[in-house]
């Protein structure tokens, strides 16, 4: 017996059962640990998830119109119908923000609008709120297992979303501008710029504006002055959507381009119709009035382009013509940019004041008393007015003759104006609700970016609608200069978007995504 007792106190075989004994707390509280840790992370992507789809279903509502954020604040509660799967807090399976809960829940989730990304100025109007940050009501995970270490809950968890729209504009060439109201010494990128329906602009003057920029954008369909010629050129621009904020400016001059913004008055350069590398149409415009004629070899067809009129326009001073009328005459510039390079009064923005009655007289034979009245178009049309009425009265009879752009010429006649019908054999216009001599051009703030050379992320302060008012070519007597072949000039007919009268421009599609900031 005494042998028998000394091996049992002796043996080791049964040594592992308190190890095991002694352990199992810690694997039990590990696995408790574990499984609750996997419904609090759970809980709270459940609550990331839902405040994301929240904030972005308000943004889609912020479009700057009556009861914007009305809209926001319904397209949460009404559309976005997350349940919390892994809250046991017996507050509903529903996610709410705010709104009516059980007695004792939170309900504290809202949603706050801001004029700004950096959330530094509250909106206080349905047109000033741009941004929303969305806060979801917190919920409640209980723990099944981790009571074993002294913990209960998960605490209160909630989240939060921040989300704007962001705007693309499609089907408008790589055009940019420098805000021509801007100081040199500005540091605000968003200074505005206001300008007048009817006034010309220097588009581009062939100088760069900011250092390595003369006015355009990156054409996002292909690189190179090839791509950029294409984008300027073909009626379909055959390229990505241009984002209305965050977009990249272009280096290097590129004069060549010119020539494929000019076919959209019927004109093209050595006989070629538009660039061919990408199979695209360069279309002219129904309406292509303009200060040339056929070249003296040609006869009417004008099949291998135009010159200037032996009798052009060339004023010497700013004001409007008396007397003496050149033989033809397109749309002129402002009084203050159509004399000579060097007396020029104005700058990049011109005064909206143009010779309207020499322009009548040499088209039409109306004098200054009579053409107001006999368009029906008031004293001071713009030129955009204008073309658009020669649109609508291609043709009309005046002192028993018929005059405008939808009359033909006669045989060998140099003068093919107006009607691409009358220009380049076998072009014809773009199809119609396409107005080729109608652009948008994005304006930048460029000292206050500190434009120079290739710069992206760039926010634009608006995008402009303006009206194609002329060729690029070089317009010389002698050694005195008017134009060059590296200008482009414009005139202003609205902000993209607003368009004429308040209509939008149909030809411009401009859409909006909401995303995720933060």
């Amino acid at each position: 017996m005494s042998a028998r007792r000394n091996s049992l106190l002796r043996s080791t075989s049964g040594a592992v059962a308190p190890t095991v004994a002694l352990s199992l707390f810690g694997l039990i509280a590990a696995g408790g640990i574990a499984f609750d840790y996997a419904r609090m992370a759970s809980l709270d992507s459940e609550l990331q998830t839902a405040a994301d789809q929240a904030a972005l279903a308000a943004a889609t509502q912020l479009d700057g119109k009556s009861n914007a954020r009305t809209r926001a604040t319904n397209a949460v509660n009404n559309l976005i119908q997350n349940d919390a799967r892994f809250a046991n807090d017996k507050c509903g399976a529903a996610i709410k923000v705010g709104g009516t809960v059980p007695t004792g829940c939170d309900s504290s989730g809202a949603l706050t609008f801001y004029q700004d990304k950096a959330k530094t100025t509250l909106a206080t109007t349905d047109q000033d709120a741009n941004f929303v940050e969305v806060k979801v009501n917190s919920r409640t995970a209980y723990f099944a297992l981790t009571p074993i270490v002294r913990t209960f809950s998960s605490g209160a968890l909630s989240a939060k979303a921040f989300a704007g729209v962001g705007s693309a504009i499609c089907k408008v060439p790589p055009v940019m501008i420098c805000n021509p109201s801007e100081p040199d010494t500005n540091a605000d990128e968003n200074l505005a710029f206001n300008v007048s329906r009817g006034v010309g602009l220097k588009l581009i003057t062939g100088n760069a504006d900011a250092a390595g920029n003369f006015g355009w954008l990156e054409a996002t369909f292909k690189n190179g002055a090839n791509g950029l010629a294409a984008a300027l050129g073909y009626d379909t621009i055959q390229t990505d959507c241009q984002a209305m904020d965050g977009i990249t400016t272009k280096t290097g001059m590129s004069t060549s381009v010119l020539d494929s913004l000019n076919t959209r008055f019927d004109v093209y350069a050595n006989g070629s119709i538009c660039p061919s590398q990408y199979g695209g149409t360069c279309s002219p415009s129904t309406n292509t009035r303009k200060d040339l004629t056929c070249s003296s070899d040609n006869g009417s067809t004008c099949k291998n382009g135009f010159d200037v009129s032996d009798n052009p326009y060339r004023p010497t001073t700013a004001a409007v013509m008396t007397g003496s009328y050149p033989d033809i005459m397109g749309y002129p510039r402002d009084l203050c940019h159509a004399v000579p390079q060097g007396s020029q009064t104005c700058g990049i923005v011109g005064s909206g004041t143009w010779d309207r009655d020499a322009y009548f007289k040499v088209n039409y034979g109306w004098d200054a008393a009579t053409w107001p009245g006999a368009t029906s178009l008031g004293a001071t049309p713009s030129r955009y007015d204008v073309y658009n009425w020669e649109v609508a009265h291609p043709s009309v009879v005046v002192g028993g003759v018929a005059k405008g752009i939808g009359v033909a010429q006669p045989a060998g006649s140099k003068y093919a104006f107006g009607s691409p019908a009358n220009g380049v054999a076998g072009i014809t216009p773009s199809s119609a609700g396409v107005d080729r001599r109608r652009i948008s051009v994005a304006v930048l703030n460029c000292h206050a970016l500190k434009l120079h050379g290739k710069t992206s992320g760039i926010d634009p302060v608006k995008w402009l609608d303006v009206f194609l008012v002329e060729p690029s070519i070089d317009r010389k007597i002698g050694g005195t200069k008017w134009t060059e072949k590296k200008e482009v000039y414009v005139e202003v007919i609205a902000d993209t978007g607003s368009g004429l009268n308040g209509a939008s421009n149909p030809q411009v599609i401009e859409r909006s995504v909401p995303y995720l900031i933060e």
